[in-house]
């Protein structure tokens, strides 16, 4: 058996392992106000540019690894978007008054306002 393609897998399950619960967590609760944006967006970013390298690598637990934390962080991207910054999604044919700024949460207002 090879020892290192051995080690990957193992490796590759206890990083999964050890991510699932805060995705659970996080997806029940609908609650992601406590995880960084900086570091979601961070995370997304150096994902896709390691993808370059893990495409040049032969398939193994790297690219499944690879694959599921990309997986992880685009997923806590989203959660984040949609519960945090853009909570009020109203369904169609509701009357939306006021700017969109109107409707941003306070933390929201203090990202757009730290990035501009």
């Amino acid at each position: 058996m090879n020892i290192p393609i051995l080690a990957g897998g193992v490796a590759t399950a206890v990083f999964a392992a050890s991510t699932l619960p805060m995705l659970v967590k996080a997806w029940r609760t609908r609650d992601v106000r406590s995880y960084s944006p900086g570091n979601i967006a961070l995370a997304n970013v150096g994902n896709l540019i390691y993808l370059v390298y893990v495409l040049d690598l032969p398939v193994g637990p790297a690219l499944i690894l690879h694959l599921f934390h990309s997986m992880a962080s685009a997923l806590m991207l989203y959660w984040y978007l949609r519960h945090v910054v853009l909570p009020d999604r109203r369904p169609a044919g509701d009357e939306v008054h006021g700017s969109a700024a109107d409707h941003l949460t306070e933390e929201a207002r203090g990202l757009v306002q730290r990035l501009s």
